[in-house]
């Protein structure tokens, strides 16, 4: 059974997961006005990554017989002024939400609740990839620089991301 404060944190998860998902569709809807679809395409995407984190969450409570307590939405930033500024945020982001995981990693193993801990397990091996990728593209983007062609090479590339939940995994 989760203590009192595990589900108040747990439930504070699930809404920095879907506000996550905020933030990107606010990245997406900057890259969609300055016409790169492809930048869109990703950012769109990993909107549905995070809200299928927050399932994730969610569906857990539920099967560990906790409340729900859903909650408002910060407004996420929606002015960027490159594509790699959006990057470098949304790695700044990611960065952010690894903490947060630590923290409820640390009131999991203080409590000894071994079923939250296995849960948690799975979010840090998945933020050790998020932070990996966004990594990845702000190099990419630093390294292109005010090169158009590498620009539209790049969105051709991230045009083509899908979000397909891990095999195996309950939602």
């Amino acid at each position: 059974m989760l203590s009192e404060k595990l589900l108040k944190d747990l439930n504070t998860q699930i809404k920095y997961e879907f506000y996550a998902a905020h933030l990107y569709m606010a990245m997406a809807a900057y890259c969609d006005s300055e016409d790169l679809d492809g930048f869109a395409n990703f950012f769109k995407m990993q909107a549905e990554e995070e809200r299928f984190h927050a399932m994730k969450l969610y569906d857990f409570v539920n099967q560990m017989d906790g409340r729900i307590v859903m909650q408002g939405l910060d407004e996420p930033n929606n002015d960027f002024t490159s594509m790699l500024d959006a990057f470098q945020k949304a790695l700044a982001h990611e960065q952010h939400v690894t903490k947060q995981i630590y923290t409820l990693m640390d009131r999991a193993s203080a409590e000894k609740e071994h079923a939250t801990m296995s849960l948690l397990k799975w979010f840090i091996d998945e933020q050790v990839e998020e932070e990996d990728m966004f990594k990845n593209l702000v190099k990419k983007l630093e390294r292109i620089g005010d090169d158009g062609t590498g620009l539209y090479m790049l969105d051709g590339e991230l045009a083509q991301r899908v979000f397909t939940p891990p095999a195996n995994t309950a939602q």
